[in-house]
């Protein structure tokens, strides 16, 4: 079954594909403005808490305003918060996307906590009637975090993130600062727009209202101004005549958010069945399991924008040159250490994606952190599980039946050292693992490793040397008993 690794892995794709995805492109998009032009703008929607799948429905999406060249990105935004890493992703992703995409946020009701933020790092801001901005704190899966060093060194390194943010979008940010620490006052002259003790929070008509900056210049607070509708933005923005899409998460996205997140776990389990079928020569059950697993790991990885083929040809790659090693070859050398290290490479890169715009080589070092932490951690579980099912698995009631029990009784393991002992064109034995075409045979009452020339062979078949090449040993299926 070793050998059906890659067709299991090719057929669980094909299903999944088929019945619940059943396109190939990731994102549905919607014309909402059918009017025929030069300029694009893409729409996309953030409703709900901000959690791990709009990241990369927020990266997929900027990767096509960057390859189809979109004058705009609009952020549609109606969200209480959220997690504050996939925010951060989130902001760097709109803060490194090149000049020539205008990125706005509509706040269509509320924009708090996380959503201030990614709508600080956009260029233009617009509000909807009735709609918020502000209370960015730092807060933990039970409330707010404790004061102290390590509330500190999280509120800092957000401080100074949002700060750049909205330096680099020309939002003032001292206001972005009060929207995170409950210790600051923010001002306009002398008149105290938000007081220590309580976190900056803008109605439409504060963050739209006109004020005089230091040189006596007049500007808005915060946002351009308030609109009633999206349309209306885009009328604002003269975008009224551009090709308008609308991004929406499909079913398959909402699948493989949830595989991505457990991803280390779908790894671990198709690595160890990987090397169970390899340490269990007949046993076939556990090389199905591993190639459905690893199937699914990079199914959910490609549905969100991480895998593409590039690493599932290197993960083939270093499958068939595996098995080269472990079936063709004698010993373990290089080209079984080069497909361990394809393999390694398909499934770290196919957790990670450039920046959109950015060369494929500038890889975001969170990115980078995340791949390797699920990678440690796939291996290290896929090694204690390993070593747990070598160790007991062969005593199972389940695995002996599977297994063909051949009496080994008289088999020795110790080297062949003298001539005599040597196999020798004529001699018969017994297979004692299946040849497929490598694998072990009892031949004058010792265990030699031996190559099947022609049909493969079963376990228990007898077999006959018919040729001696060195230590490698040719044997054939013999009907003799």
């Amino acid at each position: 079954m070793k050998y059906t690794i890659l067709a299991i892995m090719s057929a669980t794709l094909l299903i999944l594909n088929t019945f619940v995805y059943g396109q190939t492109n990731v994102s549905t998009l919607e014309k909402s403005t059918p009017v025929p032009s030069n300029s694009l703008v893409i729409v996309i929607p953030i409703e709900g808490m901000i959690e791990r799948g709009l990241l990369y429905v927020i990266r997929r999406s900027l990767e096509q305003a960057v390859n189809e060249k979109a004058t705009a990105v609009i952020l549609d935004m109606n969200t209480p918060g959220g997690r504050v890493d996939v925010t951060e992703d989130i902001m760097r992703l709109l803060i490194d996307l090149p000049d020539t995409i205008t990125t706005y946020t509509y706040v269509n009701k509320d924009a708090l906590s996380a959503g201030a933020l990614i709508t600080i790092s956009t260029d233009r801001i617009y509000m909807a009637p009735g709609s918020r901005i502000g209370a960015s704190a730092i807060v933990g899966a039970t409330g707010d975090i404790e004061d102290g060093d390590l509330k500190e060194k999280h509120v800092s390194a957000l401080v100074a993130l949002a700060r750049s943010a909205a330096e680099t979008k020309l939002h003032d940010p001292d206001l972005i600062e009060a929207m995170i620490r409950k210790d600051m006052t923010y001002s306009i002259g002398e008149e105290v727009i938000c007081k220590e003790g309580q976190l900056l929070t803008l109605t439409e008509r504060d963050a739209s209202r006109i004020i005089a900056d230091t040189d006596g210049h007049e500007r808005t607070l915060l946002a351009v101004g308030t609109v009633d509708t999206l349309d209306a933005l885009l009328e604002a923005e003269n975008l009224h005549k551009s090709t308008v899409r609308t991004i929406r998460l499909t079913h398959a996205e909402r699948i493989a958010r949830y595989i991505e997140l457990f991803s280390f776990i779908f790894l671990a389990a198709g690595l160890l069945g990987i090397y169970i079928e390899f340490k269990t020569p007949g046993f076939g059950l556990p090389g199905i399991l591993g190639g459905v697993m690893l199937a699914i790991f990079f199914w959910g990885h490609r549905i969100v924008g991480l895998s593409g083929d590039i690493e599932l040809v290197l993960f083939a790659l270093g499958l068939i040159l595996l098995l080269v090693e472990l079936l063709v070859i004698p010993g373990f050398g290089v080209t079984g250490i080069a497909g361990i290290g394809l393999i390694l490479l398909s499934v770290f890169f196919s957790m990670i994606r450039p920046t959109p715009g950015a060369p494929w080589f500038q890889l975001p070092p969170i990115q980078l952190e995340h791949a390797l932490q699920n990678l440690g951690a796939s291996l290290a579980l896929a090694f204690a599980f390993g070593m747990l099912a070598t160790r007991f698995l062969p005593k199972t009631k389940t695995f002996q039946h599977l297994m063909l029990n051949t009496d080994l009784a008289n088999v020795h393991d110790a080297p062949i050292t003298t001539a005599d002992e040597m196999p020798v064109i004529g001699m018969t034995g017994t297979a004692i693992t299946a040849l497929r075409p490598a694998g072990y045979a009892s031949v004058n009452e010792r265990r030699v490793g031996v190559v099947a020339s022609g049909e493969f062979i079963e376990q228990g078949d007898k077999l006959v040397i018919s040729d001696v090449r060195g230590n490698r040993i040719i044997v054939e299926k013999t009907s003799q008993g």
